[in-house]
């Protein structure tokens, strides 16, 4: 069986940044389980894992236009430390739920940098801007149910909604 649109892939990864840094992994946890060709995962990944099958290692480098897109200065900017419910709390490298406007869904930002008045936010993905570097190992892969391919992701392994 190869990786195609509407199955559900299982993987073992291990992300590292361009300091060769690790950012992320599933080493020592559960494989991540994904439905393919939905758009679940970064698209310069997703487009690596086509056609792959079971056991299949490779390593990939994607581009921030294939990740979490270029850094955008227009997330980035200042707010009155007042607003906060706990303004003394605030710490660079904290993460917040924050409103670009008011008509915009929350989203999470990050706090860059504090001063006495005023706290700099970006809303920016923590990876953006980054060229990311995986390591993967195809570990499972299976045929999606209709329920998975109606919601438009993977259910876990046993096919149930996790809680």
């Amino acid at each position: 069986m190869k990786i195609t649109k509407d199955k559900v892939v299982g993987i073992h990864y291990t992300l590292t940044g361009d300091e060769n840094k690790v950012l992320d992994t599933s080493s020592g946890g559960d494989p991540l389980s994904y439905l393919h060709g939905h758009g679940n995962i970064i698209p310069g990944l997703e487009a690596e894992l086509e056609g792959k099958s079971v056991k299949d290692t490779f390593k990939v480098t994607v581009q921030p236009e294939l990740a979490y897109g270029h850094h955008d200065k227009d997330l980035v900017f200042n707010v009155s430390r007042s607003n906060f419910a706990d303004p003394e709390s605030i710490q660079v490298g904290v993460q917040v739920r924050g409103q670009l406007a008011e008509n915009e869904p929350p989203m999470l930002l990050s706090v860059v940098e504090v001063t006495e008045d005023e706290v700099v936010l970006d809303g920016n993905h923590p990876l953006a801007g980054q060229t990311l570097h995986f390591d993967v190992e195809v570990m499972e892969l299976r045929d999606a149910t209709a329920e998975e391919i109606a919601h438009g992701h993977a259910h876990g392994p046993h096919g149930h909604h996790h809680h």
